[in-house]
């Protein structure tokens, strides 16, 4: 028997069985797949790569881009915050120095965030992740727009 007719052979198995049924109640019919495990991973290490994915390792550069983008969140929430205070004020003094605090402590938070962004530019494995360095009159404008 040639290797072309055996195929035919198990074509013909697979469609028969398929117009049969036997394919309908499999199990996890419907889910979708589990392609956690990369096929490609050396064996040998696959308990070393679940067990840190398990506990949610990550490559450093990788984390410190996460906290970065955590700390402009917090930053900006805080004015933002500050912003939707000073509406409902009616003391313009109070609400100055209070602008006026609430803006310096963003444009000291953003200076940090951006020595961090240098740094985190530096540990990258490609320029395609580089970040740009954040301008904190431009982002307290979009702030102002935005609250």
């Amino acid at each position: 028997m040639s290797l072309e007719a055996w195929e035919r052979g198990i074509d013909k198995q697979l469609d028969d069985a398929q117009r049969e049924g036997k394919f309908d109640n499999l199990p996890g019919k419907g889910k979708p797949l589990n392609i956690d495990e990369n096929p490609h991973t050396d064996p040998t290490l696959r308990s070393a790569y679940q067990i840190l994915k398990d506990n949610d390792f990550t490559l450093p550069w990788i984390a410190a881009g996460q906290q970065i983008d955590r700390d402009l969140d917090a930053a900006r929430t805080a004015l933002l915050r500050t912003l939707a205070w000073t509406r409902d004020q009616s003391d313009l003094a109070l609400v100055q120095d209070e602008l006026q605090r609430a803006e310096s402590t963003f444009i000291d938070l953003l200076a940090e965030i951006n020595k961090r962004i240098a740094a985190y530019n530096l540990s990258i494995p490609n320029s395609r992740f580089e970040r740009l360095k954040l301008d904190p009159a431009r982002e307290i404008e979009k702030l102002r727009q935005a609250g």
